[in-house]
């Protein structure tokens, strides 16, 4: 496999050279801008890229989209964690990049280093990613599901959706169709912490919900979405007559955290049949067992299908273990989502 860094940063080239070498079945090559990686690129076409956004002789956003416009390649950004790096990262993955990884701005010599195995099994994963289904820059608003009054009340009581890898687009898909009317949404994105409260207030701007990163003790409420905050778990509680939010950092589960598994297994014991669980793109199989727990305790359960994830790792662990009642196109889920409230007065 060959991975092409592009970075105008000679220590961040080196040190991902290096990390990505102790796998001798990737060839690495390097750039200092996209103008010289373009090049590269015509010679030799790389089966995955690794970009900075903030580079000389040509912005980083426009070699995203120059380079998913003339022939995608899997992409996935290392971004400055803070301040204008938070905003960039998220329109990267708007114009088709896959991933995202944090790079600080002091000590990215030992962050790298310390994140080594993650960037590897990353960098696999989205060599085999389905880019054909992935729109760059999509942005004609899609036309929100009617509210139907007579079915409100029989709705489920929660939605909850766990994604990871080309999840943020696909999450993205689902909410700017759900009427202001739908029932309350939580929602686990496997992303750095430093960019799920810009994740939320895109989609908050986007959709035609309120859309927030989720805060210990906010509760489930009808026509909002809840994101879980990087670096912590979400669970649903029940509490009287409502379910709220808990946030935690208990260690990582399969060194997941938030933990999909974990929050799945939350809504199967709070919500039980009254819950339903979406499964969308990633890599590995976190949420699998979570959402063979939801359907157990009478959930409804959708997973994503393969011609649609940009990775079907998850979504294909949950279809295995028999934990998906329904297995749909992503155009299909949201609609499906609140369908499935037609079954409580059935």
């Amino acid at each position: 496999m060959r991975v092409l860094i592009v970075d105008d940063s000679a220590v961040v080239r080196e040190v991902l050279s290096q990390l990505l070498a102790r796998d001798r079945r990737i060839l690495v090559s390097t750039s200092p801008d996209p103008i010289v990686a373009l090049e590269k690129i015509k010679r030799e076409r790389p089966d995955v890229i690794i970009t900075d956004l903030e580079m000389p002789r040509m912005d980083g956003l426009a070699f995203v989209r120059t380079v998913m416009h003339t022939g995608p390649i899997p992409i996935i950004v290392c971004s400055g964690a803070v301040g204008p790096g938070t905003e960039r990262a998220l329109q990267a993955l708007a114009e088709g990049a896959i991933e995202i990884i944090t790079k600080p701005k002091i000590g990215v010599r030992e962050f790298l280093h310390d994140s080594a195995r993650q960037l590897l099994e990353m960098v696999w994963e989205v060599a085999v990613s389905r880019l054909a289904y992935i729109k760059p820059g999509l942005a004609n608003p899609r036309q929100i599901i009617p509210s139907n009054p007579d079915l409100c009340a029989r709705r489920p009581q929660l939605i909850a959706i766990g994604a990871s890898t080309g999840g943020p687009e696909a999450i993205r898909e689902i909410l700017q169709v759900m009427p202001e009317d739908c029932p309350g949404i939580a929602i686990v994105q496997h992303m750095p912490q430093a960019f799920t409260r810009a994740f939320a207030e895109h989609l908050n701007r986007d959709c035609p919900i309120q859309v927030k990163e989720a805060e210990n003790g906010d509760r489930i409420l009808p026509g909002r979405a809840l994101i879980a905050q990087g670096n912590h778990h979400l669970l649903i509680r029940r509490s009287a007559a409502y379910y709220q939010v808990e946030i935690n950092d208990e260690p990582p589960v399969f060194h997941h955290r938030p933990s999909i598994d974990l929050f799945f297994n939350s809504v199967a014991k709070a919500v039980g049949h009254h819950a339903t669980g979406v499964l969308l793109t990633g890599m590995g199989r976190d949420g699998a067992a979570g959402l063979l727990e939801m359907r157990r305790a009478g959930a409804s359960t959708i997973a994503q299908d393969e011609t649609t994830s940009v990775v079907f790792g998850m979504p294909a662990e949950a279809i295995k273990l028999g934990a998906a009642q329904q297995v749909l196109r992503l155009s299909q889920i949201a609609r499906a989502m609140l369908n499935e409230s037609q079954k409580w007065f059935a």
